[in-house]
């Protein structure tokens, strides 16, 4: 027979768990092994860990699934008792090998959680013969201990804030990275000042105070609540989202250009505004010989829309330089767009200086939305891994598992 140590490591248990008996549940189809707490385990509430006295029996014996043994499955099988915690009231007692409400070993979770992150869903329910609801309870439960060892919320500084999409039907998730570590900190259902809210009341006063920049779009409903709920921060709208806007408004003259030659019935000059659009909208090093060549046609039969194309380069260049010389340069280039009788880019010089505090301070700072756009980016291939969970508190477990740093490493092998 194998001996005490061998069946620990196949079984997914630590030493603190003694190994009564091992047999072979025909009815079951499945190896179980008989269980119980070290001495110095026994008594201790399952939520909180504090010693507390017995209160009675509980249910019974209760079974807890592991890791399969090749192809047969295994569960450990225990006693569980209640105890009556000062604080929790009457709890299942704490036991070594399993989370408090679970069902599987603390094994099994960790290898649930992290396949989660490192393969596909039914690659999972297949392999480990579980339901997918059951994945996203795991994943819930793995980061919900995970963040409750380690305060997420210390030490922010410096903060990105966005929205992302993850179904549809207009259903978002408001999102909150730290730049100075690249983690997601903090996820929920929404995207309106009471969500956002939640998130600071959530991180306290006196670390919100801590916070010195926030980087988001800009929606007033994120610029209201931080200078409301973080007196020291500093607004800095996200520099991508400031180039959309002048690529939309230089987009807006080409489609105005465009339609103005169909009225007037120049159909092969329309045909050519119409394929010239990635011409315009490409940064010049990455053009090609022929798009060169539309850009250069451009120049030379429409002014004006050249003139925006223009607009929109020197404010590319204004946002790559950043500092002081940028807030120079783009005080110079909304004097330029107020003059230039553009309808678009008058508004559009308008809606930036109504904005400047932000775009200054991102520049000053050079701090964007680009570490949220990429953590979006990865949330959404997550979103699809998820398509299935009921519950959007799933898909954020899963989110923070990932993004979060909570994934734990695979049972046997160092976090390394």
């Amino acid at each position: 027979m194998l001996g005490i140590k061998v069946w620990r490591r196949l079984l997914g248990v630590c030493d603190r768990t003694v190994i009564e008996r091992i047999e072979f549940d025909e009815d079951a189809d499945a190896v179980v092994a008989s269980v119980r707490p070290r001495r110095a385990k026994k008594q201790r509430c399952g939520r909180c860990g504090r010693r507390a006295p017995g209160y009675d029996q509980g249910e019974g014996r209760r079974r807890w699934r592991s890791l399969d043994l090749g192809e047969v499955r295994s569960f450990v099988e225990a006693d569980a008792p209640r105890v009556n915690c000062p604080e929790h009231g009457p709890t299942v007692i704490e036991v070594p090998w399993a989370r408090h409400g679970a069902g599987h070993t603390r094994a099994f979770d960790g290898t649930v959680a992290w396949l989660a992150t490192h393969t596909s869903k039914t690659a999972i329910t297949e392999l480990l013969r579980i339901a997918w609801a059951t994945v996203g309870a795991i994943v819930a439960r793995v980061v919900d201990e995970a963040r409750a060892e380690v305060d997420p919320f210390d030490a922010l500084v410096r903060i990105g804030i966005d929205e992302i999409s993850y179904k549809r039907g207009h259903r978002y998730l408001t999102v909150v990275v730290d730049h100075d570590s690249g983690r997601l900190v903090w996820a929920a259902k929404g995207r309106d000042k009471k969500t956002l809210e939640g998130f600071f009341d959530a991180l306290g006063g006196q670390r919100c105070a801590q916070v010195r920049l926030v980087s988001c779009d800009a929606a007033e409903w994120v610029g209201d609540v931080v200078r409301a709920r973080c007196p020291n921060a500093t607004v800095c709208l996200d520099a991508f989202h400031l180039v959309k806007w002048v690529t939309d408004a230089l987009d807006e003259v080409r489609r105005d250009t465009w339609n103005e030659a169909r009225r007037n019935g120049m159909r092969t000059h329309a045909r050519d505004l119409k394929g010239a659009r990635y011409a315009l909208w490409k940064n010049p090093e990455d053009l090609t010989a022929r798009q060169q060549a539309k850009l250069a046609w451009v120049a030379k039969v429409n002014q004006r829309l050249y003139r925006a194309y223009l607009l929109k380069e020197q404010f590319r260049q204004i946002i790559a330089v950043k500092g002081v010389r940028a807030i120079l340069m783009l005080e110079e280039w909304l004097d330029w767009a107020a003059r230039c009788r553009i309808p678009a880019f008058v508004e559009l010089g308008r809606r930036i200086r109504k904005n400047l505090a932000g775009v200054e301070a991102s520049l000053l700072n050079n701090l964007s939305n680009a570490l949220v756009e990429s953590t979006n980016t990865k949330l959404r291939v997550l979103t699809r891994v998820a398509y299935g969970f009921k519950e959007p508190e799933h898909l954020i477990a899963l989110a923070l598992l990932d993004r979060g740093g909570y994934c734990p490493p695979l049972p046997g092998r160092s976090a390394a």
